[in-house]
């Protein structure tokens, strides 16, 4: 075959969530969408705040010449001071401007971030149930994914984390509020995480990065605090992305913050900066930046989402369904009735749900389902649980 190998084997291995979605939008052909109980993407239902819109228009009015060429690949000086105000004050800790890279979103910022710090074959740590394309970044970047299972209600498993890492260990990839779980790490969690990696680095005499996938940051539930990773990590690095804070996915804007406390950190800003222009990305998008700026203080009201999970959440507990409750993010990790959960799927899809099956997260046994969707369709899916509820727990 005239393709590459690699990625012959990866699209045997691709997104569960996106086969979900497309078998969803067939159903809808045949049944009319109002029909048809899509739970599979995070794709948000929920429109940008109004001062996205307001800072739109001011855009497309501003006609000052330049506005639309090339800037520094690390993105706009004055768009970056702005995420570093707003950082520092957040993080009580200075985040400055020359540490922080514009970037397509917060995909891109992960790829950027392995493709800069993994020579090939060096590991980098992932907590299981992990987002689907944790495996695949990692291996752009040339490296080898190292699963870790959480323990039973999806926290961190410090021990189990210490006896994964090897002298190849050159990150930890870390999610919270987790997809697809929902769940966030608390400060107790990660600074044990912190002390076993220092733990192993002694051991072993080597460097080990933090880094912190945070896209869903700003939606937390029942006033949770999100512990602040610079402060508990000493070579800690943050992705963060505004398609769900702000609720853009489709302009793709997100940003990279490295640690002041990491050694040479001049140089990991350098490679970052690099690695965002010869990946392809050049410079993330001109107006998704100054739309950033203008809307840095912004984000979406997590209360709409807070309706949305109580409904679904109480609607599939009360039917005998088990999941955690969601601390954060917009999904439900519910374990399926039977072990084999794509069993499960297949019968949900008579009744035209559509969730994702959880071995595409790493835990099998277990199904996610997105609840950024109109709360109308959540409703009008509940009699169709009922309906599949029946066939296990009558």
């Amino acid at each position: 075959m005239m393709l590459s190998d690699k990625v012959l084997e990866n699209l045997k291995n691709s997104s569960w969530i996106r086969a979900m979605f497309e078998e969803g939008n067939k159903l809808k052909a045949i049944y009319g969408a109002d029909k048809v109980y899509d739970f599979s993407i995070g794709n948000p239902e929920v429109e940008p705040p109004e001062e996205v819109f307001d800072a739109l228009t001011e855009i497309a009015e501003d006609q000052t010449p330049g506005t639309h060429r090339y800037m520094p690949n690390a993105g706009y000086p004055f768009v970056k001071e702005a995420i570093s105000k707003k950082l520092s004050n957040k993080y009580g800790t200075d985040v400055s401007a020359d540490n922080i890279c514009m970037v397509c979103g917060a995909a891109a910022g992960l790829n950027v971030v392995l493709k800069s710090i993994l020579n090939p074959g060096e590991e980098v740590i992932i907590f299981a149930p992990y987002f689907a394309e944790y495996k695949f970044y990692i291996g752009n970047g040339g490296g080898e994914p190292v699963v870790v299972e959480t323990d039973e209600d999806f926290n961190i498993d410090t021990e189990a984390f210490k006896k994964a890492v090897t002298p190849k260990t050159k990150a930890v990839l870390i999610n919270s509020p987790n997809n697809p779980t929902g769940v966030i790490y608390s400060e107790e969690q990660l600074r044990e995480l912190a002390d076993a990696i220092g733990e192993m680095e002694e051991k072993f005499g080597t460097d080990i990065f933090l880094l912190s996938d945070e896209p869903y940051n700003e939606i937390v539930y029942e006033d949770r605090e999100l512990p602040v990773v610079f402060n508990l990590f000493d070579k800690a690095i943050v992705v963060n992305s505004y398609s769900k804070s702000l609720a853009l996915p489709g302009e793709r804007i997100g940003y990279i913050a490295v640690s002041p406390e990491i050694p040479d950190c001049a140089t990991l800003m350098a490679a970052i900066i690099f690695n965002n222009r010869t990946l392809g990305f050049v410079n993330a998008p001109a107006i998704s930046q100054r739309l950033v700026a203008k809307a840095v203080d912004a984000s979406v009201d997590s209360g709409i989402y807070k309706e949305r999970r109580d409904l679904l959440y109480n609607g599939l507990t009360e039917l005998g369904f088990e999941c955690r409750k969601p601390e954060g993010a917009f999904y439900l990790f519910v374990r399926s009735p039977v072990e084999n959960e794509l069993e499960f799927v297949k019968t949900a899809q008579k009744y035209n749900i559509l969730v994702v099956p959880g071995r595409g997260f790493g835990r099998s046994g277990f199904f996610r389902m997105s609840f950024c969707i109109d709360i109308e369709t959540i409703r009008r899916s509940l009699p169709a649980f009922r309906e599949l509820a029946k066939e296990y727990f009558s």
